[in-house]
């Protein structure tokens, strides 16, 4: 384990985790928490009622769905600009600037008007990350990866659904400038199931100085 006190200055106090479904986010955010000794703040899609609808009728259910994850997340964003002064330490796997991604693909034009509205007002003085890593994979890769893990609501997910969001993703990235970035090759790395992939990582966010960077250390050795 690593404790911030050991190296202050090196690893960043804030890191969000970021990437389209099935990318691994969420297994990535724990095991970084568990490393760093960090506060780990995840998304509740388990929370959100809307979800398993979303999948199976998108087209009814994306505003709500949109609604009440921007609610969720907003409301933790509040709680950590309320916590600065303690100056906590945590990796999330969220970034609370691309929610706007799936609102863009899932909403008709006057939903998004009225999307932006809201989101505009509830992400205001919403703190940056020091540190945002951004897991890149093909969409066949992903598709593979939902089906594996067997996430009933999931196996709904269209190709072509996917296929726009990682586009998404892919263009959102390369303009994103707010702060330093770290993009991962995570189609031929394993993060989570092989551990010196995993250090390598470690080690490279441990040392890597601000800016936009890549990690692409290639296929793991099993």
């Amino acid at each position: 384990m690593i404790r911030q006190s050991d190296s202050a200055k090196a690893i960043p106090s804030y890191i969000a985790i970021e990437g389209p479904i099935g990318v691994g986010k969420t297994s990535l955010t724990k095991r970084l928490g568990n490393t760093f000794n960090y506060n780990v703040l995840l998304e509740k899609s388990s929370e959100n009622p809307f979800l398993d609808r979303f999948y199976q009728n998108p087209r009814q259910y994306a505003l709500s769905t949109q609604l009440c994850f921007l609610f969720q997340r907003s409301q933790q964003i509040e709680e950590l600009r309320q916590d600065d002064m303690f100056e906590p330490v945590r990796v999330s796997d969220f970034l609370i600037d691309k929610d706007q991604l799936f609102a863009q693909q899932n909403l008709e034009p006057d939903e998004y008007e009225l999307y932006l509205n809201v989101y505009r007002h509830l992400t205001m003085n919403a703190p940056t990350p020091d540190l945002v890593i951004y897991l890149q994979a093909p969409t066949n890769v992903l598709l593979e990866r939902i089906r594996k893990r067997g996430i009933e609501s999931e196996q709904y997910i269209e190709l072509n659904y996917l296929e726009n969001l990682n586009e998404a993703y892919t263009e959102f990235f390369h303009y994103y400038n707010k702060t330093s970035l770290l993009i991962v090759n995570s189609a031929k790395t394993d993060l989570v199931g092989n551990d010196n992939d995993y250090q390598l990582l470690v080690d490279y966010i441990v040392s890597m100085p601000r800016g936009r960077h890549y990690f692409n250390p290639g296929p793991s050795l099993l």
